[in-house]
């Protein structure tokens, strides 16, 4: 049975958004990332999703976990981190439509924290919220057909990818399959079902901003439990994913980009006429010598003219 949800509007802008935005990311080459670049939205994913599970080791001690240098800190989180770069240093291995996939990372992810890690619980469990039960989750002896039907759905169903990974996200939650680590495998496994389609997610780590948010990722979760529909969940994830791929794009535009893929992506802006300040606006990273020498290449090969001198210049893209 397909998971209950609602497309509106508001879930459609965002969608048009993203899109948007990732092919902004992909046109820009930021995909092509730099192997630090990528090391350090490892450790932000990871540090992000194991804090909102009460994880305290800071971003620097994950580092050097990863460095394998020695850290003073409670022997529960130096495994839980330990665990986690295994998962996510394999990430691209994991099928993001396989039941068994979904078990062996979370052996991984569990390894040496809960007994049988790997292996859907056999008790039931609550969520409890000082002396209030949050949430219920179903008996048992339901959770392996729930999450054959959950898998069904990713393999089988037209909805968009996207969607797709907001609904598993939520009802993953809902279902609760584990006795523990249910929170970081599902945000785990939204990023696996992103990265089958966009592979910008495997270095995006817009568990980042969730951190942040963690109290209305917590209450949308539960506004989705009483409305029994995973809708207000949609809107939030996406609202994430479309805020992390704006934030991408704010703070990486120049990153590892060629001077030729900079004119190019300039001149895509449309922008009638700048001054090099306007120029070093979208690129932030760059030095000013290095933007001069932009747009001196850039008139040299036609695609600019300028008028005015040294602070008064102005530029101007040639039309096509």
């Amino acid at each position: 049975m397909k998971p209950p949800y609602e497309i509106n509007t508001n879930i459609l802008g965002l969608i048009t958004s993203i899109s948007e935005k990732i092919g902004e990311v992909n046109a820009s080459f930021l995909i092509k990332s730099s192997p630090s670049l990528r090391k350090q939205n490892q450790i932000k994913t990871i540090h992000s999703s194991l804090q909102i599970e009460g994880n305290t080791l800071t971003e620097q001690q994950i580092t050097a976990i990863l460095e394998n240098k020695r850290v003073i800190g409670p022997s529960k989180d130096i495994k839980e981190v330990q665990n986690a770069i295994k998962v996510y240093e394999s990430i691209i291995d994991y099928k993001f439509d396989s039941i068994n996939s979904f078990l062996k990372a979370h052996k991984t992810l569990m390894f040496g924290l809960i007994d049988n890690p790997g292996e859907f619980r056999k008790e039931g469990v609550g969520i409890v919220k000082g002396s209030k039960v949050e949430h219920l989750a179903p008996p048992p002896e339901n959770v392996q057909y729930l999450i054959k039907d959950l898998f069904d759905y990713l393999k089988n169903d037209e909805e968009i990818t996207l969607i797709k990974s907001c609904v598993f996200h939520y009802e993953m939650e809902f279902i609760h399959p584990f006795t523990d680590g249910n929170g970081r495998m599902g945000r785990l496994w939204q990023t696996i079902i992103l990265m089958s389609q966009y592979p910008i997610f495997q270095y995006l780590p817009f568990e980042t901003l969730i951190s942040k948010s963690q109290e209305d990722y917590y209450k949308v979760l539960s506004i989705c439990d009483k409305t029994g529909k995973s809708t207000v969940f949609i809107e939030y994830m996406l609202s994430v994913v479309n805020d992390t791929l704006a934030e991408l794009i704010k703070n990486s535009v120049s990153v590892n980009m060629t001077q030729e893929n900079r004119l190019k992506h300039f001149c895509s802006l449309n922008m009638d006429s700048f001054s090099r300040k306007d120029y070093m606006q979208v690129f932030k990273h760059l030095s000013s010598a290095s933007a001069s020498r932009d747009l001196k290449t850039g008139i040299e090969k036609g695609l600019f003219t300028k008028s005015g001198d040294k602070r008064l210049t102005t530029y101007h893209i040639k039309k096509q």
